[in-house]
């Protein structure tokens, strides 16, 4: 419905994890160069945990589509409380590997045999293997046999591990793991975002689909929204599809604290009071301005116009910009260099032009009634249109019934 509503080519805020929104934060930066430098090494594991929603699988969808897909063979196994047998045959599986009715002794040679031929084609493998926090001990012991496969000095298969903080403190705490432990060549936890880093990953996702400065966020929409999520993904996705959800109902262009605010007691099932300004909707209070300085210059007299403190309730009007840096995509040439790019989306703020704001504003209400306007032409489309499909099965219907109608009068005669 929003997205509808403000002309998005999607829905920028959906929970499933989406390679394609994302956004490297200071974190995942981190993540991503210790996953590049494993790569590179070709060998052990590398274990990446967060909190849940922190973005761990997007990160790694994200590296999937950096890489060279005719040098790197790549699996994944999201667990479920796998034992130690279950996750031998699912790595089998995940590879592509038929062992239906075969023992473990002959499934783990098949997944050598497999391991090898790949080796000889010149290509790596990689098993990723996500909620890790799930695995039995015996499970983890049996994905180090695996890592133990090589052709001559050259390891066959790596290994990355994603999971919750609890697995961190798994491997890291227990006496079982030691030999796992000293076969992990990075490790890394992701942290939710910054403060400062919430505007830009909602612009980037916006931006991702098809925004166009519509709605309008205020900076203190911005602190809330990191107040309330502290800075996890998973919860900015939430919440900001229920703000938007909102904005819609309330057919508001600008989304400001007091909105945000109204949709956090509501998920909470806490009861808000809440009215959308009039200026949410497109028409702002301006400023009281009066003129305090006149000089003259080459022969023009000037008048410099000096605005009031705004009052209360009035929605101070920003105009964000997104500026895409090029990506820069590097694949394996080689087993011994890196297979990731790094690549950033910097988000640029430009400071409101102030020179002519009575004008400004005008063409924004403006800008804004066209908007309103067009929409409810569509709007108005769409009911005549389901109108017409509602006019269109009563008709059939009624046809439908009066063909019955006639065949059992008919076979009443027949009779």
């Amino acid at each position: 419905m929003y997205d509808q509503f403000y002309g998005l080519t999607g829905r920028p805020f959906q929970l499933t994890p989406d390679p394609q929104f994302y956004f490297e934060s200071g974190t995942h930066r981190k993540a991503l160069s210790y996953l590049g430098y494993g790569l590179a090494q070709g060998e052990g594991f590398i274990v990446i945990t967060g909190e849940v929603g922190a973005g761990k699988s997007t990160l790694v969808g994200h590296l999937m589509q950096t890489i060279d897909k005719a040098r790197l063979t790549a699996a994944t196994i999201v667990t479920s409380q796998l034992t130690g047998n279950d996750m031998v045959q699912m790595a089998a599986e995940s590879f592509g590997i038929h062992t239906q009715g075969q023992d473990k002794a002959a499934t783990l040679k098949a997944i050598e045999n497999f391991l090898h031929s790949e080796a000889r084609s010149g290509r790596r493998c990689l098993l990723i293997v996500d909620e890790a926090q799930n695995l039995a001990i015996d499970a983890i012991e049996e994905l180090r046999m695996l890592s133990n496969f090589q052709l001559g000095s050259q390891a066959l298969l790596q290994i990355f591990l994603l999971g919750q903080p609890e697995f961190r403190d798994l491997v890291q705490g227990s006496a079982e793991l030691e030999q796992l432990r000293q076969r992990i060549i990075a490790t890394h936890h992701l942290e939710p975002m910054e403060a400062d880093e919430v505007e830009p990953y909602i612009i980037h996702r916006l931006t991702r689909s098809g925004w166009n400065g519509r709605p309008q966020l205020t900076a203190d929409a911005f602190a809330v929204l990191y107040s309330e999520t502290d800075g996890v993904p998973r919860k900015l996705n939430t919440l900001m599809s229920r703000v938007l959800l909102m904005g819609a109902v309330e057919e508001l262009n600008i989304i400001d604290a007091a909105l945000v605010k109204a949709v956090v007691a509501d998920m909470a099932g806490k009861p808000f009071d809440y009215e959308a300004p009039m200026s949410a909707r497109g028409e702002v209070a301006l400023p009281a301005v009066e003129p305090v300085i006149e000089e003259t210059m080459a022969g023009e007299t000037l008048v410099h116009e000096a605005s009031a403190e705004p009052a209360y309730g009035t929605i101070v009007l920003e105009s964000v910009a997104q500026t895409d840096e090029p990506e820069n995509e590097t694949s394996i040439a080689a087993f011994d260099e890196p297979v990731i790019a790094m690549h950033s989306a910097e988000v640029a703020l430009e400071e409101p032009v102030s020179s002519e704001p009575a004008a400004a504003v005008d063409q924004y209400y403006l800008d804004s009634l066209a908007n309103r306007l067009t929409s409810l032409e569509h709007r108005v489309s769409e009911q005549d249109d389901a109108l017409r499909r509602v006019l269109a099965m009563m008709i059939d219907w009624m046809g439908k019934e009066t063909a019955l109608e006639e065949r059992f009068r008919q076979s009443s005669r027949a009779a």
